[in-house]
């Protein structure tokens, strides 16, 4: 009998979560609907990857592609404005995201 064990992917969710706030924080501290909505659309993108991961550690290219997008974004007004917060903070979680999803594509 072989059983099929499946592994809540906590960090996945802390990111997705991480990105909600982000959006949030930026909605209620600069009045950014832009940023309200980029926050709970690559949050809730995030949040979904993070379940499909934890019901199948496979099914990761979600994840690994909202991190991508958001590390190219968040990277870049990183670069062009050298603010931490959030573009700074954001790129590096990105970044974290993408090389942890990532060393699943070898396997």
């Amino acid at each position: 009998m072989s059983q099929n064990i499946s592994r809540t992917d906590y960090l996945s969710y802390g990111y997705g979560l991480a990105i909600v706030a982000g959006g949030l924080i930026g909605y209620f501290k600069a009045n950014s609907i832009p940023s309200l909505a980029a926050g709970l659309a690559f949050g809730a993108a995030a949040t979904y990857g993070a379940v499909l991961t934890s019901q199948d550690p496979k099914r990761f290219h979600l994840g690994l592609t909202t991190s991508i997008i958001l590390l190219g974004v968040m990277g870049m007004r990183f670069w062009r404005t050298g603010k931490l917060m959030p573009a700074g903070l954001m790129a590096a979680l990105s970044l974290a995201q993408t090389a942890r999803l990532g060393m699943r594509v070898s396997n």
